[in-house]
């Protein structure tokens, strides 16, 4: 379990960086989105193969057993199968070749970390009081992003501008 908190915590870690590069009014902290969302990767992936060699032994039947009977298993893989692609396409070179497409790929980390605590959630049987605090921190970084979407389109609107204009040290990915 330690891993998988880890992992979610390094997941949202990795979604406070564009709020904060709101907060300092500077790109620096972009500098370390990436390696945070890997490292984010990195132990949410070790956190699967402890459950599949440690608990299940690699017997893939049992695997996926759990995977259909278990719901809080079946989001769980769901979110590790939605980070795989963001893992393989955060090269600059999958940024350039992929275009535009990179960032819609790269907003799967919103459900990511939805389904992260919804996982975690879900197998707590008790105390639901820190499944909670995520919930509330994810809810928190996904409203700031909206509320910051909405108001850059009013104040576009009102100025007669195109959404598209971008603030000085702001990049076109919203992750």
């Amino acid at each position: 379990h330690g891993l998988g908190k880890w992992g979610l915590n390094l997941l949202l870690i990795t979604l406070c960086v564009t709020p904060l590069t709101w907060i300092v009014r500077a790109p620096w902290p972009l500098r370390f989105r990436r390696m945070l969302g890997l490292f984010a990767f990195s132990y949410v992936m070790l956190h699967f193969l402890v459950y599949a060699i440690l608990d299940q032994g690699l017997a893939w039947n049992f695997i996926v057993e759990d995977i259909v009977e278990r719901p809080y298993i079946t989001v769980g893989i769901g979110a590790l199968l939605l980070l795989l692609p963001l893992a393989l396409t955060s090269t600059r070179r999958a940024m350039r070749r992929l275009g535009r497409r990179w960032a819609k790929i790269h907003q799967l980390i919103y459900p990511i970390a939805i389904l992260g605590v919804w996982h975690y959630w879900w197998q707590v049987k008790q105390d639901w009081r820190e499944p909670l605090v995520y919930a509330s921190i994810v809810a928190l970084l996904l409203g700031a992003r909206l509320v910051r979407h909405n108001l850059r389109k009013v104040r576009s609107a009102v100025a007669g501008k195109p959404t598209t204009e971008l603030a000085p040290g702001q990049t076109r990915n919203p992750i």
